[in-house]
């Protein structure tokens, strides 16, 4: 038992510093898919929370054209130049970097952008993606696979070495957004889907679905969608649910996770940069589970404006799983508020953050400066806990600590 609060706070800081993570999504790759696994100075300076940022401060010399025709290593000069040597690099994307380099080792301090690409120049992918795991301290993570992306899929196909810390997840997002190109996949695939919008070529897409499942074992199908996103609905959106992704994640055994609020190209001139954000409609969320009581539903949205009602929605059914701080409300002050309202309405049944990492090295900060957040949270609830009268042990702590990191998201799989 601990003895009084001051042993209390440090248990609960301890448990968050040393609970092992499990990442329930990112964008990475295995280092066996050679240029998809991004890494190192270049390409965590040049993404594209970076340059978003860097086009709210460019001089007027420096179009976006002229920008994307640069070598990466140019766009990285800008970035470098622009918002940490001339300004305080005081966004969470800039404070990001700066971890993400002195967490290895790097002199950060010294400005030292030569220094620092030289160093990731004498590292291997293998032992890089070994050294983050372990500086992050993650046990898991989740990838994003899509099999309707031809590159892709002819690197699936061939079944590359994975290394066991990287786990599959079906990306799905052709067959709600973009049907067309979803169909023009599946033929090059040999699935004979000439036909069109039909019963027959939306059950192409369940067996599609399903044979890829056989072949990389995903940990659930996802898909990205935006604030109009609506369930049900007259569009042949709903159909693709209910005839072809439902029907084959319940074969496979799978939740279908929904990343809810993108709103796609805001700014198509900043490439990936140039997405914004919606308020969504969480009704189309409980329509999913209203009508498909065998289901199970992974969700995270983009807007703050949805964060309450979707916790609401969790306290109601079991299937749906809530989680991460995604994209732009991956910030302490939102995290802060987003994970405090959960605590109350869900106490530990949900996943308080997934790193999004598109670029390796990104798993450092996002984990780092998360931690940093949930901990002073959690101090604060188990002192008011502790002021209510009950007593946690430590090893309470480290089991609560543990399944908002990572644990209740097995326990929901294994549903």
């Amino acid at each position: 038992m601990l003895a009084d609060t001051a042993a209390l706070t440090a248990a609960v800081r301890r448990a968050v510093d040393e609970t092992v993570i499990t990442d329930v999504h990112t964008h990475l790759f295995p280092p066996s898919h050679d240029d998809l696994l991004l890494w190192g100075a270049d390409e965590i300076l040049t993404y594209h929370y970076l340059v978003a940022e860097l086009f709210t401060v460019a001089p007027r010399e420096l179009t976006c054209e002229r920008f994307w025709s640069l070598p990466k290593r140019e766009q990285a000069d800008w970035v470098w130049r622009e918002l940490f040597l001339k300004r305080g690099a005081l966004s969470e994307a800039c404070r990001g970097a700066i971890t993400t380099f002195n967490a290895l080792g790097l002199d950060v301090a010294g400005r030292d952008l030569d220094g620092i690409r030289r160093w990731f120049a004498s590292q291997t992918a293998e032992e890089h993606l070994r050294r983050v795991f372990e500086t992050a301290h993650i046990d898991r993570a989740v990838m994003t696979n899509n099999p309707f992306n031809a590159a892709e899929a002819d690197l699936l196909a061939r079944d590359l070495p994975c290394p066991d810390c990287l786990m599959g997840a079906l990306r799905i997002d052709p067959l709600l957004v973009s049907f067309p190109e979803a169909l023009e996949a599946m033929g090059r695939a040999g699935y004979d889907v000439a036909g069109g919008e039909t019963a027959k070529t939306l059950d192409q897409a369940r067996r599609f679905l399903v044979d890829w499942s056989k072949r990389i074992d995903p940990v659930y199908f996802a898909a990205s969608l935006g604030p109009d996103f609506a369930y049900p609905d007259e569009t042949l959106r709903t159909r693709v649910i209910d005839e072809a992704v439902l029907p084959a994640a319940e074969e496979v055994g799978v939740p279908f996770a929904m990343m809810i609020g993108v709103r796609k190209a805001v700014n198509p001139a900043l490439g990936d940069g140039g997405d914004g954000v919606g308020v969504a409609d969480v009704a189309a969320v409980m329509h999913l589970l209203q009508r498909h009581p065998d289901a199970k539903f992974l969700v995270t949205m983009l807007s703050r404006v949805n964060q309450h009602e979707l916790c609401v929605l969790a306290r109601k059914f079991g299937r749906l799983h809530v989680f991460g701080c995604w994209w732009f409300c991956n910030d302490p002050s939102i995290i802060d508020e987003i994970t405090r309202q959960r605590l109350e309405l869900l106490g530990t049944a949900f996943t308080c953050q997934h790193s999004d990492a598109r670029v390796l090295d990104q798993l450092i900060y996002k984990w780092s400066h998360t931690r940093a957040v949930v901990a002073d949270i959690l101090c604060c609830k188990y002192l008011d806990l502790w002021a209510a009268g009950w007593r946690p042990t430590e090893e309470e702590v480290r089991r609560d600590v543990r399944a908002i990191f990572g644990g209740a998201f097995d326990e929901f799989l294994a549903k």
